[in-house]
């Protein structure tokens, strides 16, 4: 019996458009600086294209990659795990919001959610130096998008995508689904924020950007969405 063509595809190639270009773009970032950039020629994408608090505080001049860097950042990794885990939340939540808002609407959702992240980072770490780097702001956003949509996925298109109205704050916090993860998504960035789950290489987890990027995304999700 012949098998379907939309089952015999990949899942790689199930993905959104949109998702495969970021994911794409934060690999393609990691391998140069990996193989082609020098130690010396590495530190300085970071000085340049990491947020970095400090920056900001007035003593520095800032010029045009210090108004990119709030962007920037989110395509820079700490290492092959960091962009491997980000990569799968990207790939498990970014697929179903970026089918059900568009492919337009999802970049802006992840610069907007990028900035918040930093946003909350920097007005807590105003002085700090160490870099911030990762797309994870921009994926917690996408994790308070799900939670707004109730975790309700519609795959009867061929393609996963966030299904029904977006629920009221009020009704998340009314289903048990929804409270659940929202508890444990929370317990586990205030156990990072204490030094649980800290990378062996002496990194740290940005909670305060997670929490800044889930933040825009929970309470921004409607300003995204498609009118249906």
């Amino acid at each position: 019996m012949p098998v379907p063509r939309e089952r015999a595809r990949e899942p790689m190639f199930n993905l959104p458009g949109v998702v495969i270009a970021l994911i794409v773009a934060c690999v393609g970032v990691h391998l140069v600086r990996v193989w082609l950039l020098t130690p010396q020629q590495d530190f300085e994408v970071i000085l340049r294209f990491a947020f970095i608090p400090l920056r900001y505080s007035g003593d520095y001049l800032l010029d045009a990659d210090a108004f990119l860097a709030p962007l920037t950042y989110a395509f820079l990794h700490g290492g092959w795990g960091h962009l491997a885990v980000n990569t799968i939340w990207l790939a498990a939540f970014g697929s179903p919001l970026a089918n059900r808002i568009g492919a337009v609407r999802f970049l802006l959702f992840w610069a907007v959610t990028s900035l918040a992240a930093v946003a909350l980072h920097y007005v807590l770490h105003p002085s700090e130096a160490v870099p911030l780097v990762g797309a994870s702001g921009a994926i917690s956003g996408m994790m308070g998008a799900a939670a707004r949509f109730g975790f309700h996925i519609d795959r009867s298109g061929g393609r996963a995508a966030f299904a029904g109205r977006i629920l009221s704050i009020p009704q998340v916090f009314a289903s048990r689904m929804a409270v659940t993860f929202l508890a444990i998504w929370f317990a586990v960035n205030f156990a990072a924020g204490f030094g649980f789950g800290a990378p062996d290489d002496g990194g740290t987890i940005a909670w305060e950007a997670h929490i800044g990027g889930f933040l825009a995304g929970f309470l921004l999700t409607r300003a995204f969405d498609r009118a249906r």
